[in-house]
C-alpha cells in the first residue's frame, strides 16, 4: 500500500519533465509527509499534451453522502478494482499519474514499526499509476480526487510490505492516460506487474513521520 510520500521536487523542472502544457500555472511548497485527504500533484491528459493540477488525495465516488469516505480509498487493489463499485467507473475511464520522490514504508522490528524511504535509484520521481472522480455536493463547490493503485510487493519491497504501489515507466504514461479500450485483463498485463527490484532503494527514517503534522526534510534524512 502507500499511505505517505514526498514531493519536493522544483515545479518548473515537473513541467519540463512532463512536458505539461499549463506548466506556467503550477506551484507548491516541498512537501515531506503528505498524508490522506491532503491536495497532492496530478498529471492528467490535456488537450493536446499532458496538463498538471491537484487532486484531493482519497477518491469519493459519485453516490457518497460526504467526502469522508475517501479517507478510506486512499488506495485500490490492481487485481481487483474492476469489480468495485467504488472503483470501477474511474478504473475503466479516468486515469491520472501521481508524481512523488518517493514513499513511505513502515516495517516492524524489535516490536515497533520502523518508517523506511523508498525511492528511484536513479532519483527520478516516482510515478504512480491513480484513478480519479469528480464529487458534485447539493451545494458547494465540485471536490476532483483520487486514488493510487497497488500491486503485490517485488523481491525488494516484500521485505518491507507485501504490496506496493503500481510505478509506471515513461513508456507507459501516455497509453495509461488514455485507457479507452481496455479490459481489466489489458490492465493487468500492461501495467500492474510490479517494476522490477533493482529500481529501487530504501533507507531507515525517523519516527517522525508518523505524525503527518511533522513536514520537514528530517522526514527523508536517514538515520
Amino acid at each position: 500500500m502507500c499511505g505517505r510520500f514526498t514531493l519536493y521536487a522544483d515545479p518548473d523542472f515537473l513541467e519540463g519533465y512532463f512536458d505539461l502544457e499549463n506548466g506556467e500555472d503550477l506551484y507548491w511548497e516541498p512537501r515531506y509527509n503528505i498524508a490522506p485527504g491532503q491536495n497532492i500533484f496530478t498529471v492528467v491528459q490535456g488537450k493536446d499534451r499532458l496538463r498538471g493540477g491537484l487532486m484531493k488525495w482519497g477518491l469519493i465516488p459519485p453516490w457518497a453522502k460526504d467526502t469522508s469516505i475517501g479517507y478510506r480509498m486512499i488506495n485500490a487493489r490492481s487485481e481487483t478494482a474492476h469489480e468495485k463499485p467504488s472503483f470501477r467507473k474511474s478504473l475503466n475511464r479516468k486515469h491520472c499519474l501521481i508524481v512523488a520522490n518517493g514513499f513511505y514504508e513502515w516495517k516492524k522490528v524489535d516490536g515497533k514499526k520502523q518508517p523506511f524511504y523508498i525511492h528511484y535509484t536513479n532519483g527520478e520521481p516516482v510515478v504512480m499509476a491513480g484513478i480519479w472522480e469528480r464529487w458534485k455536493p447539493i451545494l458547494g463547490d465540485e471536490v476532483i480526487s483520487c486514488s493510487i493503485l497497488t500491486t503485490e510487493a517485488n523481491e525488494f519491497m516484500s521485505t518491507l510490505h507485501h504490496r506496493m504501489p503500481v510505478l509506471l515507466s515513461q513508456d507507459k504514461w501516455k497509453s495509461w492516460l488514455n485507457p479507452t479500450g481496455n479490459s481489466p485483463e489489458d490492465l493487468r498485463k500492461k501495467y500492474f506487474r510490479p517494476i522490477t527490484s533493482e529500481a529501487l532503494d530504501a533507507y531507515e527514517v525517523s519516527t517522525i513521520v508518523n505524525n503527518a503534522r511533522n513536514e520537514s526534510p528530517i522526514c527523508i534524512e536517514a538515520i
